[in-house]
């Protein structure tokens, strides 16, 4: 077992030179109750970009590639610890276990959730987002908590494709199951060609939903292919009144809109604001037409145990678009902030 690893480390809150790449960085050794992993995939998701940039602090304003300004405490909780190594999607193999854990052998591929449930009495939904108030998966291993720990060694999806899923599909089936989305119901995706988008559409039509997306019609053949029924150009406007739910992570300007699109009585969840968080919008819009917004970020145990069982069933699968290695971080990020390829893009250690 080596002492040292390789792996990127995030120096404080700014542009991509703020992302280090360190090949002395000391293998952490796992504490009672974790298992050290070794890192086979790791996907690049908005949540790593936000957090470098300090998205998250609330003087932000502005959208994810445009935020200019010094941030102190631009994490999901609250200041960072710095250097930190972020990602929060993974993939990997148990390379050893902590004191007190059991079910887990050496070998053995696993995968864990991005927003990971910590319970206290004050705060039921208390969670720690692996690579932000934790190291993560852009390094050769990583600790993890064995009560996070999934085990998908015979799930018939390559590690690449798994290390895709965590946080788009985690996102994306928690956005659905807030929201109640069910059988015969007319769901609008923003996003449509993201992995959160491509996730949700085939998420909702595995229940018996009908997804119109919105997308740039250059990629409109992989929304459909993920299951859409209807594309929407990013520069059109939906149609009033036609939608049952509205899955957003973009809002922005068009947000407004969404609330337009949905029928009275209409569900709208939101986990994700690419396009700028802060929003204007007619209050009447939502009780005039008793509409219900759903805010997603907590995702229970039971969120992720669902897409285990999905995943080891082989019965949905992600877009990877592109892979890098991991010491091509800063290229994969910037590939994907432009939007450059639909779906998900894999950074590999």
């Amino acid at each position: 077992m080596p002492r040292l690893m390789h792996g990127v480390q995030l120096t404080g809150h700014g542009g991509p030179e703020k992302l280090i790449w360190n090949g002395a960085i000391p293998v952490p050794a796992p504490a009672a109750g974790e298992v050290l992993v070794r890192v086979l995939a790791a996907g690049v998701n908005n949540t790593d970009i936000n957090t470098r940039v300090g998205w998250y602090a609330k003087e932000v304003s502005a959208a994810t590639n445009d935020v200019e300004a010094e941030i102190e405490s631009g994490g999901w909780g609250g200041a960072l610890r710095f250097p930190r190594i972020q990602g929060g999607d993974l993939c990997g193999e148990v390379v050893s276990v902590g004191a007190g854990v059991c079910g887990f052998e050496r070998g053995m591929r696993v995968t864990c959730p991005i927003n990971q449930p910590m319970p206290t009495a004050d705060n039921p939904m208390y969670f720690e987002a692996l690579g932000s108030e934790r190291d993560g998966a852009f390094a050769e291993f990583c600790c993890v908590s064995s009560a996070q720990l999934y085990d998908v060694s015979d799930a018939p999806l390559s590690d690449t494709e798994i290390g895709a899923m965590p946080c788009a599909f985690g996102t994306a089936l928690n956005l659905l199951a807030r929201a109640g989305v069910a059988e015969g119901d007319q769901v609008l995706i923003t996003g449509g060609s993201g992995g959160v988008g491509l996730a949700a559409a085939q998420l909702a039509r595995q229940r018996g939903a009908h997804v119109t997306a919105v997308s740039a019609k250059t990629k409109a053949d992989a929304v459909l292919e993920a299951g859409a029924e209807q594309v929407i150009g990013r520069d059109e406007w939906p149609p009033q009144d036609q939608f049952s739910v509205v899955i957003d992570v973009v809002g922005g300007s068009a947000f407004s809109s969404l609330l337009d699109a949905l029928r009275p009585g209409g569900r709208l969840a939101t986990s994700g604001a690419i396009a700028g968080p802060v929003v204007s919008t007619d209050l009447r819009t939502v009780y005039l037409k008793d509409l219900t917004i759903f805010g997603c970020t907590y995702q229970s145990p039971e969120n992720f145990a669902e897409l285990v069982s999905l995943i080891r069933a082989g019965a949905i699968r992600p877009m990877v678009s592109q892979t890098y290695p991991l010491r091509e971080i800063a290229r994969a990020q910037s590939d994907f902030i432009s939007k450059r390829y639909p779906g998900k893009l894999v950074l590999l250690p």
